[in-house]
């Protein structure tokens, strides 16, 4: 049985990719490895924890004897490695935390890789990442594989920074690995601070929505289900040490997104049509804010046959169907309630 480490895989992308190969895989082992910070939530996975393919380790990939002894125990086959800090703004406040987790977790990671697995065939580490290594587009372009990096904020450099040691693990040691950049995700179990699921839980609550400047920036917006199948084909198909740009094929500038997110929420709710659009706030804007990600999908659509499934209306109807049907959850995770439990059940590593 192949033994498959997913990190982070609590998390908003982690868990559905987890879920995915859970399900999808039986003859799979599935370790879910999450130090369950605040954006970490197990109740995203419920309906498979009791999966006898399933596992749930807690662990922090900044603690390096604690990896040697994991890999050493359940004999790893392959990484797929989504564990990361992941919120710009958080990176401006706290960039050090994401020099920790981003940089020197990975390193980790991939020694780890490297002693355990020291040349033997049928592995592969599988690294996540974002369309914001490349910097920012002026109107026009899109991003590819070969855009050269130009990152602009502590996170994105953070991950610019692990994606470069990824390649040159497989150049310098010959370490199995796929890259992957993806645009802005969305969906279900989105931690609510992000854009998304802000805006709605502030709808919701007729609270104001912050719109940093006048909200021209413009992003790609992938749904994360999508995602999902776009890392199983990459994993699975993917030709090793090659790097695979994921995009949604939606762009929208923030007011617009937000304009219609307003839009179905007032029908959703049924309320009047104006309502929640005069919740929009414009505040100041973001240090260093990018004021355009794109992605060129070519490749993985021509070397593996991705696409997205769904347009950004159907998927952005669903996400508001999701939070709308969950609000315990949105309450639960916005009050750290969780936090207590785990440190309780699983230790505070």
């Amino acid at each position: 049985m192949t033994t498959l480490l997913i990190t982070g895989g609590a998390g908003f992308i982690g868990s559905h990719v987890v879920r995915k190969m859970v399900m999808d895989h039986p003859d799979y082992r599935v370790l879910n490895l999450d130090q369950l910070t605040y954006a970490g939530n197990l109740e995203n996975l419920k309906d498979i924890e009791d999966r006898p393919n399933y596992q749930f380790i807690r662990g922090d990939i900044v603690n390096e004897p604690f990896l040697e002894e994991l890999f050493g125990r359940h004999q790893i086959d392959s990484v797929i490695h989504l564990a990361a800090e992941s919120h710009v703004d958080r990176s401006i406040a706290n960039p050090t935390a994401f020099i920790n987790t981003n940089i020197v977790g990975t390193v980790n990671l991939l020694n780890a890789c490297r002693q355990s697995w020291d040349g033997k065939k049928g592995k592969l580490f599988h690294h996540i990442s974002t369309d914001e290594v490349y910097g920012s587009l002026g109107s026009e372009g899109l991003f590819r594989e070969e855009t050269p990096y130009d990152p602009r904020s502590p996170y994105s450099a953070s991950k610019a920074s692990s994606d470069h040691l990824v390649r040159a693990y497989h150049h310098t040691y010959g370490l199995p690995i796929v890259i992957s950049n993806c645009s802005n995700n969305y969906g279900p179990n989105q931690f609510p601070e992000k854009l998304i699921p802000l805006a709605i839980n502030n709808i919701l609550h007729m609270k104001p929505i912050p719109i940093y400047g006048k909200g021209e920036n413009v992003r790609d917006w992938l749904y994360v289900k999508d995602h999902a199948t776009a890392i199983d084909l990459i994993f699975h198909q993917g030709t090793q040490g090659r790097t695979y740009n994921i995009g949604g094929l939606n762009e929208w500038k923030n007011i617009d997104l937000i304009r219609l997110l307003c839009r179905i929420m007032d029908q959703k709710l049924n309320r009047e049509p104006g309502i929640s659009e005069g919740l929009i706030t414009f505040v100041k804007d973001r240090a260093g804010h990018d004021l355009r990600y794109a992605i060129d999908s070519t490749r993985i659509q021509n070397e593996l046959g991705w696409k997205p499934l769904l347009t950004f209306e159907q998927g952005l109807t669903r996400t508001v169907d999701w939070y709308l049907e969950n609000e315990e959850w949105m309450r639960r995770i916005t009050s750290g309630a969780y936090q207590s439990y785990y440190d309780q059940q699983y230790g505070n590593r």
